[in-house]
């Protein structure tokens, strides 16, 4: 994708499920949906392990369903587990998917574009945000 996409897609998103955010200080999951809620964004995190517990005064979901409704999955697995994840966004009508840097799965993102999904890849969410020059704030 171009930066202008890019661009345009963070400032249309509005809710992204964050699949793997953690609730360890020193994964970079943590800090990136930090980033999120902080920017006002209806971020919601996934993580089974920690179901029902709050990151960052949110609640976390035990699976992508629950996180319903998507729009963009924004996903921190390793890049072996990336493809399921992306299926599921597919199937549960997603619009954009986005693999965190150093998560990248080819022949998922040629799904996902298949079944018309925006879809980036091998980026950081939160980096791509500040080099972009986006607001430190958006008000859904």
């Amino acid at each position: 994708m171009t930066d202008s996409e890019i661009r345009d897609l963070l400032v249309q998103t509005r809710r992204i499920a964050v699949v793997g955010a953690s609730d360890r200080l020193d994964r970079p999951s943590h800090g990136v949906f930090a980033f999120l809620v902080a920017r006002g964004l209806a971020a919601v995190a996934v993580n089974p392990m920690l179901a029902g517990k709050p990151i960052h005064g949110v609640t976390t979901f035990g699976t992508l369903a629950e996180a319903r409704p998507l729009e963009m999955v924004n996903i921190f697995r390793r890049s072996a587990e990336a493809g399921a994840v992306v299926d599921e966004a597919i199937s549960l009508g997603a619009k954009s998917v986005w693999l965190q840097l150093g998560v990248e799965d080819a022949a998922a993102a040629a799904r996902a574009r298949a079944a018309g999904l925006f879809v980036v890849m091998n980026r950081c969410i939160a980096i791509e945000w500040r080099r972009l020059g986006l607001p430190g704030r958006i008000e859904l």
